[in-house]
Parts: C-alpha cells; structure tokens; sequence
C-alpha cells in the first residue's frame, strides 16, 4: 500500500472508532508499513492504536483502533490455519504463491510458520473457510485444519547483543560495527542497494541512525540499534545492537 493511501485508510479508521466508539483495524501491514504509522501517524483524540499478528514478535501485523478507555482489543479478528503437507516438503515462497493464486489479497494472510512437512498460516477470520478448502501447495498435496493462533507453535527468535564505537552515527559506520565489516566495503554494499533502513532500501552512506533502527544487509543479516550513548575516551560513540539469528 502506498504511503499516503495508507496513512488515509488509518485516519479514517481512527475517525470511525471515535464516530461509533467501536473497535475498526487495518488488515495484515508490513514492518515498514507498521513504522510507518509509529511515527507519522496520531489517531484521533480518544482513540488508541495496538498492534498484533496474532503471537508475539510476528512480523506482519494488524492494526487495531480502539477507545483509549476500553481494554486491548478484539485480538479473535486473526485466525490460524495449520497445513500438513505428504509426500513433500513446500517452503515458504510455495504457500504463499499458491494462496495468493487462490485468490486471497496479501493483506489478508499474516505471517507463515513452517516447521518440516507442517506450515501455519495467520490470517483474517473472514477467509478461514477459504484457506480450509486448499488441499494442493504446488504439487504436494496438503490437509488443512483450523487451529486457535495459541496453539500455534512459534520459534523462539535467537538475538546476540554486539558492541563497538564509531566516530558518529552515520549508517556506514554502524553497519560495518554491527555485521563485523570494513567501513570502505560496507559503503560499497549500501551504494550497491544492498541495505536497508527500517525495511527500506538505503543507498546513502552518510545517513543518521538512531535507537530502533532496524538495519537489514543482503547476504550478512539484519539487526537492531538498541543504544547509542557515551563516548570513550578517544571521543567515539557507543554503540548496542542487536542481530537476529
């Protein structure tokens, strides 16, 4: 979804929850879309935004709006539905071509889990009936069952903290700490568009970070500034990250 379509979607939202002091949501947003209403969006005076895709830490979610008065939100909007798959083993990009070649808009499906031959697969309630009906990822036959998102068996993300200083806070600087890198190669890689910045592309090397970036590197992994601070000795600045396993 475009920028400015979404920010309008999320302000009309924000207005009918106010309008009818009832509870109305986006469907299933990217990282950088979520980011993106973080910080360029304030609801309505009275209204308040939660976000969720449906077990902690998911990577595409909905967002609800709700009256700052009432408790979180109606969180059964999202749904689960489990596939085993015989005879073969589909990945990722295989549930997602097929199900969006069923039909199903991308923002109706949340993340997909896949553990071997089992995939899990959030989803708006509206199109449960329609996902149960699925019985072929490709060639590989699958069995579809409807199961609570609380059931759903979620990997545990592996995070590994890194330290290290840099003369300031440009994005070539702290790339390179981060992804134990030169300096001089990492400014190739971000001219080359290999990096991104809050889920996206950044090509200019002499870009500011601050806490909460999310940086991700083609080819080496993505990590997280969690705090940058003090200054040794020698005048460069600290620098805590985190990277993703």
């Amino acid at each position: 979804m475009e920028e400015l379509d979404l920010l309008k979607r999320a302000e009309d939202l924000s207005r009918r929850c106010i309008q009818k002091w009832e509870q109305t949501h986006t469907g299933f947003l990217t990282p950088a879309e979520q980011l993106l209403l973080e910080n360029r969006f304030r609801p309505e005076r009275g209204c308040r935004m939660q976000f969720t895709g449906g077990y902690e830490d998911a990577e595409r979610c909905v967002v609800i709006f709700l009256p700052e008065e009432e408790p979180d939100g109606d969180t059964q909007i999202i749904h689960a539905v489990h596939y085993r798959a015989y005879f073969g083993v589909p990945g990722h990009r295989d549930y997602l071509g097929a199900l969006l070649a069923s039909g199903i808009a991308r923002d109706r499906l949340g993340d997909i889990l896949i553990e071997g031959e089992d995939a899990w697969v959030f989803c708006m309630a509206g199109i449960v009936g329609h996902l149960l009906n699925i019985d072929r990822i490709g060639r590989v036959t699958v069995r579809a069952e409807e199961v609570s998102p609380d059931n759903v068996p979620i990997p545990k993300q592996e995070r590994r903290s890194v330290s290290f200083t840099v003369m300031s806070p440009r994005i070539d600087a702290v790339a390179a700490g981060m992804f134990r890198l030169s300096r001089s190669r990492c400014a190739d890689l971000i001219r080359e568009g290999m990096l991104s910045l809050n889920y996206h592309i950044c090509d200019r090397t002499n870009t500011e970070v601050k806490e909460g970036d999310i940086l991700s590197l083609r080819g080496f992994g993505k990590g997280r500034v969690a705090e940058l601070g003090g200054s040794s000795r020698k005048g460069r600045q600290f620098v805590q990250a985190e990277l993703y396993k």
